[in-house]
């Protein structure tokens, strides 16, 4: 390859040969590539911009070292260097601010990074020999730490480790980042923070990133552990973090709590006043744990738990069509019901082909239309890895490379379709598929690198490349040798998979818990550590060595006292957020909302196209090409209230914002008004059976609170009941106020 640099003076050569004895040259790729990360020079929002700025573009984030090079050195006749008189460089004298630029200042001419490019430049501005040191491990000092009152600061330091097996401190030359707003960290790595807080210092050096996690603790001089019972494992990897933290875990939730809890996370739905009853009048110790097992072989957890899945899987009906939905619904949800373990369940979605009428998980693909998608969605739903941002470039935020998201959507291109018929209604739509597919692999698509416009061939994330001709196995021992789908299937499902347990244990802890460990459940990258990094081990550990049994990990965290602390804060736990040492308030999803009202009121919703009685966690989605024009009341509550369109492969479409069209849907929604006065509703049926005004408010706090009134809450209702002409419209006022209590809407 021609060299890049100008040719220098003899003078400049005498000068260079004179001062090379008195230190190492400057490492192209290690040094001055840091400088241009420190500065930001290299960032989207200055010149690493697709565009650049300025004139003058650099590869984002340093990925492309050549072009790099070719831009300080060759770019526009070399003017941004000038190896005679260094000091007089472009490149040195405007993030200097010696001359305008519109960056501003960003490192002074007595700083490591100015004498590091001024020497690289009287050095001739070489590009690193073949054989150079590369970087291969970072390391960050305190990996944690906790920092106790008085004491508000910490320096975080880092060295990084080459291939040849040399270290070097390069806290001078990484890059700091603070996940908390309200903790500072300098340029030079030392936090300091004025309020106690949690913080994950993000540093990064070239093309790697590590973190340290940080808690400045509130100094609590009176702090004493409560020392909890432990009921499993769980417990005792969180208390072990609260009593670093001084936070001592709220009480045990109450039985009413627990079971209102225990029924709406694995039913979605409220227990009856009946089966409140029964749970009251048992004595067993382990009561709770009984009750977890007979919620677990309900037909309700597996409609609930299919709904869950059925978001992440895209179960919709503009692509799917009716029938498409219906049978993958239904194929999902007998997953479920049957307790299939969730490694085979994946399994089975990714290597996937057939009729999407006769073969129900082929139905994965159809909504997957191109290689990029699919590979994309199967990251982010099985391996907990957000991929997009690597498919331009780089990942910003982990190690993956653009290199490492092509390889892996080289798995995908030879899924291939066969429509059988299309009857869309809307002709330009193309996304619109009404009709019977087939889905087949080809065998010879193939994926290509955006840039260089080589073949790619497939690598397992963190792992492997597949080689030319790998050996496999074919579908039922026929077809194709080079099947990379059942491969990657049996990659993902191989129990020594490193992403597949946490990204599932983890997730499976988001939907009881209401956080990921991670969080978000499906974002693990460096940059956003577990907040409990021993327990997510722990529950990885624990779900992988029980082959993936999504009962078992369910019971074993139910089980768990973390799971069944009180929503009520403590002094010491009121600003917590992060560290399950109280539950977690929060409002109930749309379907779970919309059949808690039905059942409380006795009135069922009713949706087109549905049997009367179905409830809105057993539908397989919303309807598909009318969504927006449905006048279904049901749908239009489903919609208000948060449930996702499906269009992505994650659960943060689901929207849980309280919006003024919801609360006026509470307070005059047509649903709400209906339930309240058709005639033989729960009030009709109490005010038939002759229950007294007393029986009625404890019928309806139990229905609707999974409590009884307390005896000032009884007296008062009783006696406004009674001073009301009409004894109805009292009722319906009192059922209206128990729903929209908050106590109703939120799950605690």
């Amino acid at each position: 390859m021609p060299s890049l640099t100008r040719p220098l003076s003899c003078a400049f050569i005498f000068l260079l040969a004179s001062t090379s004895q008195a230190q190492s040259p400057i490492s192209f790729r290690n040094e001055v590539m840091a400088v241009l990360s420190r500065a930001g020079c290299n960032q989207g929002i200055c010149h690493g911009n697709l565009n650049g700025r300025g004139g003058f573009k650099l590869s984002l984030r340093g990925q492309d070292l050549p072009l790099d090079l070719a831009a300080m050195t060759r770019d526009q006749l070399g003017r941004r260097v000038n190896p005679q008189n260094p000091e007089a460089s472009l490149l040195l004298q405007k993030p200097s601010g010696q001359v305008a630029h519109e960056g501003g200042v960003r490192f002074g001419v007595n700083s490591n990074e100015y004498r590091i490019l001024r020497d690289w430049i009287a050095e001739g501005m070489p590009l690193d020999p073949q054989d150079a040191t590369r970087l291969v491990n970072l390391q960050v000092t305190p990996v944690e730490q906790y920092i106790v009152q008085p004491s508000n600061e910490i320096t975080v330091q880092v060295r990084a480790i080459f291939s040849d097996g040399s270290t070097k401190d390069v806290s001078s030359l990484a890059v700091f980042e603070s996940t908390n707003p309200k903790i500072d960290v300098s340029r030079s790595g030392h936090v300091k923070s004025t309020e106690p807080g949690e913080t994950t210092i993000v540093v990064r050096y070239l093309h790697l990133q590590a973190t340290a996690l940080l808690a400045f603790v509130p100094e609590r001089k009176d702090f004493a552990w409560s020392k909890p019972p432990v009921h499993n494992y769980i417990d005792k990897h969180v208390y072990a973090r609260l009593e670093k933290l001084r936070v001592n875990p709220s009480q045990m939730c109450s039985d009413s709590e627990f079971l209102r809890r225990a029924y709406l996370d694995l039913l979605g739905q409220l227990p009856t006043p009946q089966e409140i009853r029964m749970f009251h009048v048992e004595h067993a110790k382990d009561k709770r744990a009984k009750l977890i097992d007979a919620l677990l072989e309900r037909p309700e957890y597996a409609d609930t738990w299919a709904l869950k899945w059925a978001d992440l899987l895209r179960v919709e009906e503009k692509q799917l069509d009716k029938s498409g939905v219906k049978v993958f619904h239904a194929w999902i949800r007998e997953s479920i019901a049957v307790n299939k373990r969730l490694n085979r369940f994946a399994q089975e979605l990714v290597a996937s082909r057939g009729s999407t009428y006769k073969d129900p998980a082929s139905n994965y693909y159809r909504a997957l239309r191109e290689p990029q998608i699919r590979s994309e969605a199967f990251a982010q739903v099985f391996l907990g890895i957000r991929m997009q941002c690597a498919k331009c470039h780089n990942h910003p935020y982990n190690q993956l490379t653009q290199n490492d998201y092509h390889q892996l959507a080289a798995f995908f291109p030879r899924v291939q379709y066969k429509i059988l018929e299309n009857k869309r209604k809307d002709k330009l739509d193309s996304h619109e598929f009404i009709g019977e597919q087939l889905v087949f692999m080809d065998d010879k698509s193939e994926v290509k690198h955006p840039v260089s416009g080589l073949v790619l061939r497939p690598k397992y994330l963190g792992g492997d490349e597949l080689p030319p001709s790998p050996s496999g196995r074919g579908v039922g021992g026929e077809g194709p040798k080079d099947d990379r789908l059942l491969l990657l299937a049996d990659w993902l499902a191989d129990a020594k998979n490193p992403y597949f347990a946490r990204t599932q244990a983890n997730r499976i802890w988001y939907h009881l818990m209401g956080r990921g460990i991670v969080d978000p459940e499906d974002d693990f990258r460096q940059s956003n550590p577990p907040v409990n990094g021993p327990l997510l081990d722990a529950l990885a550990k624990d779900f992988a060595e029980h082959k993936f049994d999504q009962k078992h990990l369910i019971r074993t965290i139910m089980n768990s006292r973390t799971y069944q602390f009180s929503a009520l804060p403590n002094e010491t736990n009121k600003d917590d957020e992060t560290n399950f040492s109280h539950t977690i308030v929060r409002g109930l999803s749309a379907e779970a909302l919309l059949d808690a009202i039905s059942q409380v009121t006795g009135v069922p919703a009713t949706f087109n196209g549905y049997p009367a009685g179905t409830r809105a966690a057993q539908l397989p989605s919303l309807p598909g090409l009318d969504r927006k024009e449905s006048n279904d009341v049901g749908v239009k509550f489903l919609r208000q209230f948060g449930k996702p369109e499906r269009l992505l492969a994650c659960s943060c479409e689901r929207s849980d914002h309280t919006t003024l069209a919801q609360a006026l849907q509470l307070i005059a929604g047509n649903l709400l008004d209906t339930g309240l006065k058709t005639p033989d509703n729960r009030l009709g049926k109490l005010l038939k059976a002759g229950k007294s005004n007393a029986e009625i408010v404890d019928d309806l706090f139990l229905a609707a609170l999974t409590r009884s009134p307390n005896d000032r809450e009884r007296s008062a209702l009783v006696a406004r009941i009674e001073r009301a002409t009409d004894r109805r419209a009292a009722l319906e006022d009192l059922l209206w106020g128990v729903l929209n209590s908050k106590e109703f809407l939120l799950r605690k």
